[in-house]
C-alpha cells in the first residue's frame, strides 16, 4: 500500500481490519496531530500494518476479550508528529526511540519492526481507583502475554505496552510508586509465579 495522497486512500489505510477488534483507524488518533495540524501518516503503510497486526493479534486482542473493550489513548505516531511532540516537550520521546515503537512504519537500529501503544482499560481503571494495586496488573500482563515491556502511568492506571519482532524481554517499568523497575530479566521476581497478585481478575480469554 502506497503513502495515502487522498483522504480516499486514507480511508482505505483505516479501514485495514488487524485482529477481531481493531482497524487501523483506532491507531492513528493523536492530540498533537490534530490541534497542531501535523498529518499522522505512515510514510510506509505496509510496514506500520505488519506491526500493528502483530500488537493486535497477540496482545491487544486477548486484553480486549479479558477485560472487555479496552481504549487506546495513544497510538501510531508519525516521525513529523513525534518530533514536534519530543522538541515541544509533550512527553514523546526521540524519533530514533521511537522507531519500532510508536513510530510503527521505521525499524530500529538493529533492523526490527515493533509498535508500541498507551493503552486503559476501563474495568481496571475501576479496580485502581478503588484502591488495588497498578502491580496486580502488571504481574497478569507479564504472566500472560508476549509483551516487550510495559510503563506504567498514574492517570487511569494506563501504560505503555510493546510488541517487537526480536526483542522478548519482558521489562516492567512505573511513574506509581514505587517507581522504576519492577522487573527484567535476571531478577528473582522475573520467572516465578505471580497469580496471588490477580486472583480476582476475569477469566483470561485468548483472541
Amino acid at each position: 500500500m502506497k503513502n495515502p495522497r487522498s483522504v480516499k486512500s486514507l480511508e482505505k489505510l483505516g479501514a485495514v481490519r488487524l485482529s477481531k477488534s481493531f482497524y487501523m483507524r483506532d491507531f492513528l488518533y493523536s492530540e498533537i496531530s490534530n490541534f497542531h495540524g501535523i498529518p499522522n501518516i505512515p510514510d510506509y503503510p505496509d510496514v506500520a500494518i505488519e506491526a500493528c497486526y502483530h500488537l493486535c493479534q497477540e496482545i491487544l486482542e486477548p486484553l480486549n476479550s479479558t477485560f472487555g473493550r479496552i481504549s487506546i489513548f495513544s497510538g501510531y505516531r508519525s516521525p513529523a508528529v513525534n518530533q514536534f511532540g519530543n522538541e515541544n516537550k509533550l512527553n514523546c520521546a526521540s524519533n530514533e526511540a521511537n522507531y519500532a515503537a510508536h513510530i510503527f512504519d521505521y525499524p530500529d537500529s538493529t533492523g526490527s519492526i515493533g509498535a508500541t501503544v498507551s493503552v486503559v482499560i476501563p474495568w481496571f481503571a475501576d479496580q485502581y481507583e478503588n484502591g488495588k494495586s497498578w502491580q496486580d496488573l502488571a504481574w497478569w500482563i507479564h504472566d500472560h502475554l508476549p509483551h516487550c515491556g510495559l510503563y506504567f502511568f498514574p492517570n487511569l492506571a494506563a501504560f505503555n505496552i510493546a510488541w517487537h519482532e526480536t526483542n522478548k524481554e519482558k521489562t516492567i517499568h512505573s511513574y506509581i510508586a514505587p517507581k522504576g523497575c519492577l522487573t527484567r530479566s535476571g531478577m528473582a521476581n522475573y520467572d516465578v509465579d505471580h497469580s496471588e497478585y490477580y486472583g480476582y481478575f476475569p477469566k483470561f480469554r485468548s483472541a
